[in-house]
């Protein structure tokens, strides 16, 4: 038990550690209550890679997502640590494929780009999942756990006084939306899922408009 939770305090990157203290002490009781979870997605040292590919000052725009995937393609998990993101060599699953599909539609690009949306981090986009885990071919298994690391971690971004961009899809990212404070940008619509896609998301343009309030912010819009 010991060793499982040092590893998940080597895991919270000192950035975030310094800036919000509490999320520590709630990673290690996350932590132990999965101690017996044979088959976690994403893996163990995954789990706060949206921390890890940014610092507190570095993030520019949150895209809240609700779980990781639970499953894999060609022998390797889906799940890597980023909301909606996959490794390379794994085909997007169907949320993905819309996203991209509106993500051609409203700026031109995205038809060459691969599931692997990592470099969108590079530019200070944190991709952000709701729960930080699940169970092997079970969606929202570890909800419940990880809601006060969400609302903790949350709660400090929507104060923050430097304006950020949230982009929320879907009823679930949308209940956060009250932690948001006024200075910052809301981007909502319809969840990006088959389901619900076409009830609202395809045609809602988030990545023109999320760089085009940037630019108004003074910053580099992203390279999508």
């Amino acid at each position: 038990m010991r060793n499982a939770l040092m590893m998940i305090k080597e895991n919270i990157p000192i950035p975030w550690q310094q800036a919000l203290p509490a999320l520590q002490m709630i990673a290690n009781e996350v932590s132990e209550q999965l101690l017996s979870e044979v088959d976690v997605r994403p893996a163990r040292g995954l789990w706060y890679q949206a921390l890890r590919s940014l610092s507190p000052n570095q993030v520019n725009v949150v895209i809240l997502g609700q779980d990781p995937y639970h499953g894999e393609d060609n022998g390797i998990q889906q799940a890597h640590g980023l909301a909606f993101s996959v490794p390379d060599g794994v085909r997007p699953p169907p949320s993905l494929k819309n996203i991209l599909i509106e993500l051609q539609s409203d700026t031109g690009c995205g038809a060459s780009i691969t599931g692997n949306l990592s470099h969108w981090t590079k530019q200070g986009v944190m991709l952000l999942n709701v729960s930080l885990t699940t169970r092997r071919g079970v969606a929202g298994a570890h909800k419940k756990l990880w809601a006060p690391f969400a609302f903790t971690l949350l709660s400090y971004l929507g104060k923050q006084t430097r304006p950020i961009v949230f982009i929320l899809w879907g009823a679930d990212a949308q209940k956060f939306k009250s932690l948001i404070a006024p200075q910052h940008l809301v981007i909502e619509s319809a969840h990006p899922s088959p389901l619900s896609s076409y009830r609202g998301f395809f045609g809602s343009k988030p990545f023109s408009r999320c760089n085009a309030a940037l630019v108004n912010l003074g910053r580099l819009p992203i390279d999508w």
